[in-house]
């Protein structure tokens, strides 16, 4: 049996081994019987037990339930619920659909049925913002009122960055770094060469989405830029045979263009601020509805400012991230949560003041409280005075801690709430609650993992007790790991599934990364000459080498068409490509 290499990775890997080794010579493994009945049930039973705590938090702050669709290598369709607390990400369940079209009415069932268990401290459901699961919300809304329900934020912003990756003066800086990582991908010779010039570290960089592959390749690439455009001026370099050929010369040309790399830097500063949003409600590391709204807003300021302020240039861009937010993640729900949050309400006191943020605190009020007026009429008109005016226990020097950006909102108002209890109580709910249904998804890549093609004949109910397992057991391993400190790129992923794009033509149909114009200067200079780059890639015609030559015989299209010329040896396969960690060096 061949294992993959990651699987040492994993510490119930390394639990196994060592608990195998402490059986010494002799040791007989259990049976598939055994497997799959006696012990599946006592480690089902156990892994049911860990979640304890994450009971109690729900109990204690609420939760959000999430739900996502899937089909099988068996065209079976499964749908699974999860449920995200204070405590994280737990799988609850999932169910065939095979039989049932996902209509509004199945998934309004689903979530319905995983809310009975504990209704009264459901918060909110989330899930992506498809037609069915938005008549799944009318249906909620008219049984349960007093629950929320979402848009999730990560599907959200990819949406955002998909928008604006597909402006063309951004898409034309992705297309081009693409076909120069595509080139260099696809030979041994020049694989190998740009391995040596950059210490063994890849350029494609994976992530959990194309969107964040895109991101996070482009900063490799920014990262090597020296060490790229020094290799591209090397005479090993120059002689490959492969490198004189049409698509040789403009990933050479593209390299040292100037220009180019002020587009990179330009995309980057205007991508980073979502990316980083993306990494705050796609991480799981603290409840992102606290968050959301406030650094939203703050990503749109930082945008603003890559494009200069110059409201001409950054229009477009705005206007795809507003267009997308409506309705989405400007609800009176993550209005509220902003509103709640000290750290920006008592840095800019005006926020109070805005009539949208006013309105939206009273629907969320409303639907929060329900038939209880009593307690709605209090918390409004008395308790709310005091923390929006900074009275009682809300001015105490000690209750100041709201200004870090790393300090606990849930635990501010656990201290500083006691003498506005129904606020208090509202405000640790609301602040507790994930933005993002992204966890529920990430485990279809466990169901792969688990339903392959030679153990297709599962059951649905064997497989969702090895999904179960599987699932909460990773991600509880995930969430010990960040309170021991080690902490990884959420949007880094371990196969390039998402980079496709990066590595062979037509394996990306979507350039979804923002890039721009830079104005930047690009100061780089040759170690060995001291020449700077910008004067190398005059010389070498690197602007005239990317120009599109037409032709009464070759059209465009005919030119972007163009093969590579190599030998059949020379085309890397998928699998052969390895993946190194930057931070290993």
């Amino acid at each position: 049996m061949l294992l993959p290499f990651n699987a040492l990775d994993n510490d119930e890997f390394k639990q196994m081994c060592e608990a195998i080794g402490k059986f010494g010579p002799g040791y007989e493994p259990p049976s598939q019987f055994d497997l799959r009945e006696k012990l599946l049930s006592e480690e089902y039973a156990r892994t049911k037990s860990l979640l304890d705590d994450r009971e109690a938090q729900k109990i204690k702050l609420g939760c959000t339930i999430m739900t996502d669709a899937w089909t099988d290598m068996k065209r079976r369709s499964i749908m699974n619920v999860c449920m995200h607390c204070s405590g994280g990400t737990s799988f609850l369940k999932s169910k065939e659909t095979s039989d049932v079209s996902h209509t509004g009415e199945v998934i309004f069932e689903l979530v319905d049925k995983a809310i009975e268990v504990g209704a009264k401290h459901v918060m909110q459901v989330c899930t992506d913002n498809a037609s069915n699961n938005m008549a799944a919300k009318k249906l909620l809304l008219e049984k349960r009122p007093n629950i929320f329900w979402t848009s999730c934020a990560t599907h959200t912003i990819n949406l955002m960055l998909q928008g604006i990756g597909n402006i063309k003066r951004f898409k034309s800086i992705v297309d081009q770094a693409q076909k120069v990582t595509i080139f260099i991908y696809a030979h041994h010779k020049t694989l190998a060469y740009i391995r040596k010039c950059t210490k063994r570290r890849d350029i494609v960089r994976p992530g959990v989405t194309r969107f964040a592959s895109n991101f996070l390749t482009l900063q490799s690439l920014a990262e090597k830029r020296d060490a790229l455009r020094a290799m591209v001026v090397d005479r090993a370099w120059e002689e490959m045979p492969i490198v004189k050929t049409k698509k040789g010369k403009d990933a050479t040309a593209t390299l040292m263009d100037a220009n180019f790399w002020k587009g990179v830097t330009l995309c980057l500063k205007v991508f980073e601020p979502l990316v980083s949003l993306l990494r705050l409600v796609d991480g799981d590391v603290k409840p992102s509805m606290a968050w959301l709204y406030g650094e939203m807003l703050k990503a749109k300021t930082k945008i603003k400012e890559a494009f200069g302020n110059n409201e001409k240039n950054y229009r477009e861009t705005i206007a795809i991230i507003d267009k997308k937010m409506k309705g989405r993640l400007d609800s009176p729900l993550h209005k509220t949560a902003y509103l709640l949050n000290p750290h920006y309400t008592y840095t800019n006191k005006d926020i109070f003041d805005d009539s949208s943020m006013t309105v939206g605190l009273m629907k969320c009020v409303e639907q929060y409280f329900g038939d209880d007026e009593i307690s709605a009429k209090k918390m409004v008109n008395e308790e709310w005075l005091l923390y929006e005016n900074m009275e009682g226990p809300f001015k105490k020097k000690l209750a100041t801690s709201w200004e870090r950006a790393d300090y606990n909102p849930v635990g501010w108002w656990k201290l500083y709430g006691t003498e506005v209890p129904l606020l208090q109580q509202m405000a640790m709910r609301i602040l507790s609650l994930t933005s993002s249904s992204s966890g529920c998804e990430r485990n279809w890549s466990i169901y792969e993992m688990i339903h392959t093609k030679r153990r297709n004949r599962l059951t649905t109910d064997r497989l969702n007790n090895m999904v179960y397992i599987q699932f909460n057991t990773r991600m509880l391993s995930k969430r010990q790991r960040l309170k021991d400190k080690k902490k990884a790129d959420s949007l880094l992923c371990n196969d390039a599934s998402e980079a496709q794009g990066w590595l062979f033509e037509g394996g990306d149909d979507y350039a979804l990364v923002v890039f721009r114009d830079g104005e930047d200067g690009d100061q780089g200079v040759h170690p060995d000459t001291g020449i700077p780059y910008d004067v190398l890639g005059e010389a070498m015609g690197a602007q005239e080498q990317l120009q599109v030559r037409r032709s009464a015989r070759v059209n465009i299209r005919d030119l972007e068409e163009e093969e590579f010329e190599s030998e059949e040896e020379d085309v890397l396969e998928e699998e052969e490509i390895e993946y190194e960690d930057d931070d290993e060096y």
